[in-house]
């Protein structure tokens, strides 16, 4: 099996976890775990064994709480989008898996993490998990699909409020707006991951991926170039290069009004 230094991989009765494990990082996103996880998705990809994929994170505290800003820090315009790029495309490969692909959000799920989570094909959520896309606190918009999905998911209204304001809502909120299927204990959280994938895995596989490519044909791709354009804009902002600062200093960023 796989080798990472950022990932965990176990496969089980068709069932192939992937569990993203930077545990003192609220296992925030790196360029090493992404590079990982393309590695692993390769995995997934070419072992006839894996039938089917759950992606998770370690710990209690956080599924994914984000990309890791220091990584964003005076990265160029042409810079700013390359990384974005990479996580769409990277997230692409989730979304378009011919192998079904749940995310078991067992904490925080904020920008990056988010993103992941909605490209995977259905989410669970443990109790105490909170979602949200606070790029706009950088003076950045979500840059891995998450301005399209979160559309998809909960609608334009619910997208734009999560992503204009910051905010994060809970688990139950995320289950009312659609973005997760199930809530469960933290305990029984993977446990409904691997009951419900168990039950797609007695199916037709090449049914599986025909459904999958015709479900994810009502997704438009136009959007993601907008998203990806508008992102590396951003970093070209006095305003994005303050909220990174904030960020890594750990203020409040002090976004300047224009006159």
């Amino acid at each position: 099996m796989l080798m990472c230094n950022t990932l965990l991989t176990n496969l089980v009765d068709g069932i192939f976890t992937i569990t993203i494990n930077r545990p003192d990082k609220l296992n925030a996103l790196n360029k090493e775990v992404m590079t990982e996880l393309n590695s692993a998705l390769n995995e997934v990809a070419d072992n006839n064994d894996i039938q089917s994929v759950i992606i998770t994170g370690s710990g209690a505290k956080a599924f994914i709480a984000g990309a890791d800003i220091s990584e964003f820090k005076g990265l160029t315009i042409a810079e700013g989008k390359a990384v974005a790029k990479f996580g769409q495309d990277t997230f692409f490969r989730i979304e378009n898996s011919s192998k079904p692909i749940v995310a078991c959000v067992n904490g925080f799920a904020l920008g990056g993490g988010c993103e992941l989570a909605m490209s995977c094909h259905f989410r669970i959520a443990s109790d105490n998990a909170k979602f949200g896309q606070p790029e706009v606190n950088l003076g950045l918009i979500p840059g891995y699909g998450g301005t399209q999905r979160l559309v998809q998911l909960v609608g334009k209204g619910r997208a734009l409020e999560m992503i204009m304001t910051g905010n994060m809502i809970d688990a139950s909120t995320a289950l009312q707006y659609g973005l997760v299927n199930y809530v469960v204990s933290q305990e029984d959280l993977l446990t409904k991951a691997i009951e419900l994938l168990k039950t797609i895995n007695t199916k037709s596989p090449s049914a599986i991926s025909a459904s999958i490519v015709a479900v994810n044909a009502a997704n438009k791709q136009t959007g993601y170039e907008i998203e990806l354009e508008a992102f590396g804009n951003c970093f070209g902002t006095e305003e994005m290069q303050e909220g990174v600062d904030a960020f890594l200093e750990k203020r409040k960023p002090a976004f300047r009004r224009k006159a």
